[in-house]
């Protein structure tokens, strides 16, 4: 069992129940899944940039990434309808559990001039997602065999009914929201 899920089980959920009266431990919100999308958009010139991506991307997660392809045709990016245009990880289990665990404790605070990541990133419904602008903050990177710099969005879907209780459950696993 990961350190992050035996903390789960031990301090959060006790926690996130006394300050929100769950009568049931099943109330109390859990970490379903982390999605880590990488959009690619200059694939539409160059598929090496896709290849890369994809590489970077499972690298980062150690996970294989599924190629996300174009919904419709959109002439103002020169982009068709069911061209790849970018690749995603879904992480549950264990996995996600790791890979939490290594963001928070290794990865974000390597980012220079780190002050905290918004809390205002919540979409309402108790999902958060997360901005990175570049993939070299993580240490399994090697500078040396980037072929482009990129950044990627991480999301993190909780099964909190509100953004109060995604947000205390996130700071519970040890996020470092602003204060």
């Amino acid at each position: 069992m990961n350190r992050l899920q035996e903390k789960y089980n031990k301090e959060i959920v006790p926690s996130l129940r006394e300050k929100y009266n769950y009568k049931n431990i099943m109330e109390a919100p859990k970490l379903d899944k982390i999605v880590v999308n990488m959009g690619v958009g200059d694939a539409t010139g160059n598929s090496k940039f896709l290849e890369a991506a994809v590489n970077d991307l499972k690298i980062i997660t150690g996970q294989k990434p599924v190629v996300t392809k174009a919904k419709k045709a959109i002439a103002g990016f020169k982009v068709r309808a069911g061209q790849a245009i970018g690749c995603k990880v879904t992480l549950r289990g264990e996995a996600m559990y790791n890979f939490l665990d290594k963001l928070i404790s290794i990865t974000l605070p390597r980012v220079r001039d780190f002050r905290g990541i918004s809390p205002k990133s919540f979409d309402g419904r108790g999902n958060y997602t997360l901005g990175l602008t570049e993939q070299l903050i993580f240490s399994e990177i090697d500078y040396d065999n980037v072929v482009k710099v990129r950044g990627m969005d991480i999301v993190f879907v909780t099964t909190a009914k509100t953004n109060a209780e995604a947000l205390d459950l996130l700071k519970g696993f040890g996020m470092p929201f602003k204060k």
